[in-house]
This record gives C-alpha cells, structure tokens and sequence, in this order.
C-alpha cells in the first residue's frame, strides 16, 4: 500500500453522481476546500450502507467545516444512482448529499494504494486532504470492519486547529481542547495537566 500522507493526493477524473442525482462525466476533487474521500468495497453490500448512511448524517457538519465529502467504489455511477434510489429499508442508503464517484477501472483505489489484493474491490479506506490538496490523514480498515464516521469530524477540527493555532493535537483532541506546543517542555506542560485522560 501507498503512504499518501503529506503527499499530493493522486487526481481523479471520473464519472460521478451529484448530491442532486446530476450524473457528471469528469468529476476531480475541488481545491480551496477540505476534501474527505472514503472508499468502500461495492453498493448493494452490507457493512457498506451502515457507513454510507452514517457519513451522510455527518455531512452537515462537515459542510459547516468546508469540506467536500466523496465516496468512491468500483461500482457505476448508474449502480450508485440506483441504490441511492432503493429505500433504506429494502437495502439502499436513501438520497446522500454527498458526490459518489465510480471506479469502473479501479485505477483511483489503484492509485491511492487500497485495492484489495485478491478481491479488486476497495478497502475501507478514509482519506482527509487539506486545501491545497496534499493527504493529511488516511485509515484503512480490512473489509469486515466498519469505521467511525465521527473520526473524521475530530480529524478535521485537529487540522484546523492545527492550522490556525500551530499548537499539535495530543491522543485523543477534540474540539474546545487546548492544544500544546511541539516541544519537551509541551509534552511536559500537557501530560501533566492531562495524564489523568491519557
């Protein structure tokens, strides 16, 4: 697999379906903004629609923070469209309000290094780009496990942070924390206001 953090994520130029169900032949990650990219192996599955489902709860959230949110699988963006339109209860994910891109090549899990080895599908792999789009956090998962949608809202308030502050994001940071400085005498001051939470 392909270590992308703090590289240049890889372009993409693929057939996509919009929030709206707008089809679009060429779709490429936007700058200017965060960009969360979450693979998952194939619409129509299982582990899947409980992620899905569970990204698009967090989509307004993620919106309030800039951030453009886009699954891809090797599916069709038709394939999307339909299981977008199948009811939840009868094993869709219902209207998400995020891009879905389709990998009919699997060139874009090829390029991102998470295509499974024996099964040509994609791992559950979560990727965060910054502005300018170089990666600053990525997770792979094997295909039996499901993520933490709410791990991508903490990554992204830790970059932010990050980014405003220039103080770094001890073990587990979350908003409204104070950061510490990159420094012994950071690592000092924090551990020993914080051990009790370590």
């Amino acid at each position: 697999m392909t270590m992308l953090v703090g590289r240049q994520a890889p372009e993409i130029q693929a057939p996509a379906v919009l929030p709206d169900g707008t089809f679009i032949e060429n779709y490429s990650f936007p700058r200017g903004k965060y960009v969360v990219v979450v693979f998952y192996p194939l619409d129509f599955t299982f582990v899947c629609p409980s992620e899905l489902i569970a990204l698009d709860h967090r989509v307004a959230e993620l919106k309030k923070r800039n951030v453009e949110v886009v699954s891809v699988s090797i599916d069709s963006h038709f394939t999307h469209n339909a299981w977008k339109n199948t009811p939840v209860d009868h094993g869709g994910i219902g209207h998400v309000q995020y891009t879905m891109v389709a990998d009919l090549t699997h060139s874009i899990a090829q390029n991102f290094g998470v295509e499974h080895p024996e099964k040509g599908v994609a791992f559950r792999a979560t990727f965060l780009m910054d502005k300018s789009g170089v990666v600053r956090h990525m997770v792979v998962n094997d295909l039996p496990l499901g993520r933490n949608m709410d791990e991508i809202i903490r990554m992204v308030d830790a970059l932010t942070y990050f980014e405003e502050h220039g103080e770094v994001c001890p073990a587990g940071w979350k908003k409204g924390d104070k950061g510490m400085k990159a420094s012994v005498a950071g690592v000092a001051e924090y551990l020993k206001s914080h051990s009790e939470k370590l």
